[in-house]
């Protein structure tokens, strides 16, 4: 049976280590290898984003990952509007070895 987004954001809840601002900054600042991927959409990215954040929308992850991420050892924050599409996208970094 096909899941619903609903469901594979639910699943991807229960899986996933989601951490408020806060601790995020402190991760962010306390790794010498460390990015924060913004996964919005180019549009909302190019409104507002976050201090030394790259933009790699949900599609394009992918494509984009290895040349902005070649270690995968490196430390990934994801961040996005409502939280949704970063549990998706980090489903997607599993896939591939991150």
């Amino acid at each position: 049976m096909i899941k619903t987004a609903g469901e594979l954001i639910a699943t991807a809840q229960l899986e996933i280590n989601c951490v408020d601002a806060n601790t995020a900054k402190l991760l962010y600042d306390g790794s010498e290898n460390s990015v924060i991927i913004d996964v919005r959409e180019v549009k909302n990215y190019e409104e507002s984003s976050l201090n030394d954040s790259i933009n790699i929308s949900r599609g394009l992850l992918e494509m984009k990952i290895s040349k902005q991420c070649p270690n995968s050892d490196i430390l990934i924050l994801t961040h996005c509007g409502g939280g949704a599409v970063s549990y998706t996208h980090l489903r997607a970094h599993e896939t591939l070895r991150y």
